[in-house]
């Protein structure tokens, strides 16, 4: 409990959490508080931020401010879609290899090692340019699939040792069936590891999806900042000083980041009590003139 409560404390996680609330809040109303329609054309053509158009406009005239937030939606839906699918995958496979062992448990670890050396970018890539209109849920369900082995790996080596704890043998010896035994024994036991392992396969997704749109493979049919990024690159905005056209896209992207970035952080601490503590004992460092750190302890 002290563990959690010093994890829910962090002031790492607060603001990771409350920035992530934030873009969620975003992909949920933005493209209904949108000012305008992220695709209409106007006269206003490639305008600097005003008070009409709050991030500017592009060379067609179309609201900048009104396609980040519609695209919020696009980029969110794919990185939870993927994290789930990843995570659900790497929990399937890491646990049932870890737990089993025998043959099972070595032909899962293989199949995780073999999609763990498939280069997912590329593939990524292909499937997007054969099938440019299959959406963001496609997106989504190639990036999930193609980035799940790692965690599992990950979770394969916890499930080893926690198989062989005492809680484990005699749940085991009082004749607890195997999944009863996963389900109630080991899981709970994983669950800062498998977050960890959702947010990180996010922060990919995220990013794989932005790439995606950057260089022209995804579909345009629907905005993320990825789109306009690539619109902004292929108009030539930074050669005619448009910076508001690529700004806050790219401003929106390092905060989501950060934001991940930070909640990863916290579990990382909340998983490590070796982090726990370092950061315990930071507390109580000072500096003095060369900013050479020494323990808050008065000489005697």
């Amino acid at each position: 409990m002290a563990a959690r409560r010093n994890f829910l404390s962090g002031g790492k996680t607060w603001t990771g959490l409350i920035t992530l609330a934030f873009f969620v809040l975003l992909a949920v109303i933005g493209p209904w508080i949108a000012p305008y329609d992220p695709s209409a054309r106007s006269d206003d053509l490639l305008q600097a931020p005003s008070g009409k158009h709050w991030f500017g406009t592009t060379h067609l005239g179309q609201d900048i401010f009104s396609q980040v937030l519609a695209g919020t939606r696009s980029v969110m839906l794919v990185g939870v879609t993927a994290g789930v699918v990843a995570t659900i995958l790497a929990v399937v496979v890491g646990v049932t290899s870890g737990y089993l062992g025998g043959t099972p448990g070595e032909g899962l670890s293989a199949l995780s090692n073999v999609f763990l050396v498939i280069p997912a970018l590329p593939l990524i890539i292909i499937i997007g340019s054969a099938l440019p209109s299959g959406g963001d849920y496609l997106v989504a369900v190639v990036i999930g699939g193609t980035s799940w082995a790692w965690g599992a790996r990950v979770l394969r080596a916890q499930t080893l040792s926690l198989r062989r704890r005492e809680y484990v043998e005699a749940a085991r010896a009082s004749g607890e069936s195997t999944r009863r035994i996963i389900f109630f024994e080991i899981l709970p036991n994983l669950t800062a590891v498998i977050a960890s392992s959702f947010v990180g396969t996010v922060v990919f997704a995220v990013m794989s999806e932005i790439t995606l749109a950057f260089v022209g493979v995804s579909s345009f049919s629907e905005w993320n900042w990825g789109t306009i990024l690539f619109w902004a690159q292929s108009q030539q905005a930074l050669a005619q000083g448009a910076w508001w056209w690529f700004v806050p896209a790219g401003l929106a992207i390092a905060f989501l980041g950060t934001a991940l970035s930070l909640l990863n952080f916290g579990i990382d601490e909340f998983v490590s009590p070796r982090l726990r503590s370092s950061g315990a004992k930071a507390k109580n460092v000072r500096m003095r003139v060369g900013f050479t750190p020494v323990l808050g302890r008065e000489p005697e």
